[in-house]
């Protein structure tokens, strides 16, 4: 058996079959349901479909297959549709455990994940993979685990990181119960160029037989087919319509995201829109979606819907979040389809261009009704390393985060982060800013505030500080734990003062969020599992990030939701220019670069 008493599909064809037989009765009958079928493409009127312990036994007429004590469930004008798979998404950034967010996501026709748990690894190593994989044990949703494969996601010289796994520890983790593949390989430069760490990684999961996932950046012709040459069989990093098509065209299975932060759908499905091209190594994904988001607009549900607004077919787009998904994964005779032997995830929905969903079925049992979970969690415990994870050497003080200037007045040339909204990128600038009694300060007039990262893994006391524009701020400060992919403490503000409390005030909490001005705290969400995640209902969080939100505005920042805007600033891999707690990064260069040009 696996998570919550799954049967194994080897162990159980000979009840299988009798149960399709007749022989023994069905537990489960769906009665005149419309099949989405996505093996054929096409909706098939009045069928029933049978169900013996959590699997499919039948789909047809399932008359011989009702005993008297089959529970029946008339789907009369209702079409059933496979539940729904997200193939590549981080869990931590719904801010929430495994737990909470399977409330979230198992009502709105979710029934399968495979996640990677990137975020927890670059704080807690492997041992933060083993918690996530094993609370995903308790839980109506399936969890399929990527390994991360970039942890850390860059150079020690470039950053201090929490934790590091290795091409060893790939390959005894590919062993793990759960385990399905490899998670986004982000360092394509060090696929392109050969890197022993990469090469070995890669190595170990083909050798388990297992996928390797992807993360490309990089022009569309010898660099795409190097990357997809190392095995890597696809991306979620398709931003234009021709991206997402060079990507399809060499065989890889196009992720096409819509997540919280990176809307990439609108632009990206074009590919299929208006190209026409075969569907079925198109996936949708949601990479990152926030806690209010999950409640507020859905998950899969919301992506499909989103597709089809876009001028797909119900049937495609639906394909797109549940086969194409499966047969990547080497999983679609578990999930995917509505077919034998295939686990009972059904979705019946009463209106199908508009995701409608009115009962989830998981595993053969009615887990969900009109959008409220049938089912009770137990609360996960998490051991207290896993909440103990911001360690900073001592108290931070306005002095730490003061810039010198080489002179005592006039103006001096710096670099500059520019961050954009809603996009990953940034620019590196070249600034003239004012020096005021020795010191560069943050311009409220110029739209250039301070930015830092402190250490808060190793007790390094290192605090790299630099400038960023485009945030927004007149006044105050935000911190977050949350800054890709070492997580380490990020702080941006426009004085020194608030700056201070910020961080200090997450590290008591443990981690999360925060937004300060004038020595008050206007918002505050506490993450205080590895810094990253909540125990606390996913309702709560949703209510605290909102609030987190408003507070950004009052200090000025216009941005759609910001907050993973601000987390990238930390990640030194991707362009132009990033700060880390050991300084400024150009990322186009792979160089430390001074703050003064």
């Amino acid at each position: 058996m696996t998570a919550l008493g799954r049967s194994r599909l080897a162990d159980v064809t000979k009840t299988l079959v009798d149960a399709a037989m007749g022989r023994v009765k069905a537990d489960l009958v769906v009665r005149g349901g419309n099949l989405v079928n996505v093996f054929t493409g096409e909706i098939i009127e009045g069928v029933d479909v049978a169900v013996k312990g959590d699997r499919i036994v039948l789909v047809g007429k399932a008359d011989h297959t009702i005993g008297p004590e089959t529970t029946v469930v008339d789907a009369s004008g209702r079409f059933l549709v496979p539940g729904f798979l997200d193939g590549h998404v981080h869990v931590e950034s719904a801010m929430v455990t495994v737990t909470q967010f399977a409330r979230a996501v198992v009502p709105r026709g979710t029934t399968t994940v495979f996640i990677d748990p990137h975020e927890i690894a670059n704080v807690l190593g492997l041992d933060g993979v083993r918690l996530m994989l094993e609370e995903s044990r308790n839980v109506p949703l399936k969890v399929f685990v990527s390994l991360p494969s970039c942890v850390p996601a860059s150079l020690p010289e470039f950053e201090t990181a929490g934790a590091e796994i290795t091409p060893k520890d790939v390959e005894e983790a590919m062993k793990w119960e759960g385990v399905i593949a490899l998670g986004e390989v982000m360092n394509y430069p060090g696929v392109i160029m050969g890197d022993d760490k990469m090469h070995g990684e890669i190595a170990a999961t083909l050798r388990a037989g297992k996928v390797v996932e992807g993360h490309f950046y990089g022009n569309l012709n010898e660099e795409l087919n190097a990357y997809v040459a190392a095995g890597i069989s696809s991306s979620h990093e398709a931003v234009t319509k021709e991206i997402g098509l060079a990507k399809a065209r060499l065989g890889m299975y196009t992720m096409v995201r819509e997540g919280s932060a990176w809307r990439d759908l609108a632009e990206v499905i074009r590919a299929v829109t208006e190209t026409r091209i075969d569907t079925r190594r198109i996936c949708l994904v949601s990479d990152d979606r926030h806690p209010e988001h999950l409640l507020s607009e859905g998950h899969m549900d919301h992506i499909v819907r989103r597709a089809i607004e876009e001028g797909v077919d119900p049937v495609r787009a639906i394909q797109m979040a549940t086969l194409n998904t499966a047969e990547h994964f080497n999983v679609d005779l578990d999930v995917g389809a509505i077919a034998p032997p295939r686990y009972a995830d059904i979705l019946l929905v009463k209106k199908l261009a508009k995701v409608e969903i009115e009962t989830v079925i998981a595993d053969g049992k009615v887990v969900a009704k009109d959008g409220r979970l049938l089912v009770d969690l137990p609360r996960p415990e998490y051991p207290d390393y896993a909440k103990k994870t911001v360690k900073l050497k001592r108290p931070l003080t306005p002095e730490d985060f003061k810039i010198r200037a080489p002179t005592a007045e006039g103006r001096v040339k710096v670099r500059v982060i520019e961050v954009i909204e809603a996009s990953v990128l940034t620019k590196h600038l070249v600034l003239d800013v004012p020096v005021e009694a020795g010191e560069v300060r943050a311009q409220p007039d110029m739209d250039v505030a301070k930015v830092a990262v402190v250490e808060r893994h190793k007790l390094t006391g290192n605090i790299g500080v630099g400038l960023v524009k485009g945030f927004g701020f007149k006044a105050g400060a935000v911190a977050s734990t949350v800054a890709h992919d070492s997580h380490n403490l990020l702080i941006v503000g426009m004085n020194d003062e608030d700056m201070a409390l910020a961080g200090n005030r997450l590290a008591e909490v443990g981690g999360g969020m925060i937004a300060v001005r004038d020595g008050q705290v206007l918002g505050l969400v506490e993450l205080p599992i590895a810094g990253l995640m909540s125990d606390e209902p996913v309702e709560v969080v949703a209510s605290k990030v909102e609030r987190l939100e408003h507070a950004w505005r009052e200090l000025g920042c216009e941005m759609i939701y910001p907050f993973m805007t601000m987390s990238l600033l930390a990640l030194s891999v991707l362009p132009e220019l990033r700060i880390t707690d050991k300084g400024l990064i150009d990322t186009v260069k792979f160089q430390k670069v001074d703050l003064f040009a």
